[in-house]
């Protein structure tokens, strides 16, 4: 599968067991020239069949389904199709979920009552290589990298930075893992602890920051 660019149009499958909802977004998504919705499913595994016939870019899962969840969907996903990104839609941002989902390898994690505008661009983003974080998410990853006691862990580690400086030069995952000869899920997860860490959201903020700090 190609690497989706700018001017090409983002494949996108929607994964929700609410028919209403998968509704709505298909709707919203059909109102766009970049998005061409390819597919859509109720739950994890029928969401694995769709995307082995239809060839995502992007896939736009909930995270609490029947039988198999999104966790176990976006496990399955980083092994059987490493180049799908998945963008989490879901009502529950507690730490538990949010940490799941990200270690399992989701490039973005955003909430369902987050506005239309916020949706497309993070899966235009996502279609990008780019990791995509509600705010509410952001706060709850930066309570997550804290010690005991309250003691943030704000240092990079050594290839945290390495990877920073990829991404202030302006590499996607897949570059920077290529660059690194690990896989783009190992990326991700360093991308989450940098964002944690720095106390943004995206690639854009941390390098700013990162530079404004001299970690570069």
């Amino acid at each position: 599968m190609t690497e989706p660019s700018v001017e090409s149009t983002i494949r996108v499958v929607i994964v929700d067991d609410h028919p209403v909802v998968r509704d709505g977004l298909r709707g919203m998504l059909g109102g766009e020239p970049d998005f061409d919705v390819v597919g859509e499913a109720a739950d994890g595994t029928e969401a694995l069949a769709t995307v082995a016939h239809a060839s995502p870019d992007v896939v736009l899962s909930d995270l609490r389904m029947p039988g198999m969840d999104g966790v176990r969907l976006i496990r399955r996903l980083a092994t059987q199709a490493p180049r799908v990104r998945v963008v989490v839609l879901t009502t529950y941002d507690g730490d538990r979920d949010v940490v799941a989902a990200i270690n399992a390898g989701a490039t973005g994690y955003l909430l369902k009552d987050a506005p239309r505008d916020e949706v497309l661009r993070g899966l235009r983003a996502a279609a990008r290589g780019e990791s995509v974080l509600a705010p509410t998410v952001s706060a709850r990853l930066i309570n997550h990298v804290r010690a005991p006691g309250g003691r943030e862990l704000g240092a990079l580690s050594d290839r945290e930075v390495e990877v920073l400086r990829h991404v202030a030069r302006g590499a996607n995952n897949r570059e920077v893992a290529e660059e690194l000869f690990v896989s783009e899920a190992t990326v991700k997860t360093h991308l989450v602890r940098i964002y944690a860490k720095l106390g943004v959201s995206d690639r854009t903020a941390a390098s700013v920051v990162a530079h404004e700090r001299g970690l570069l």
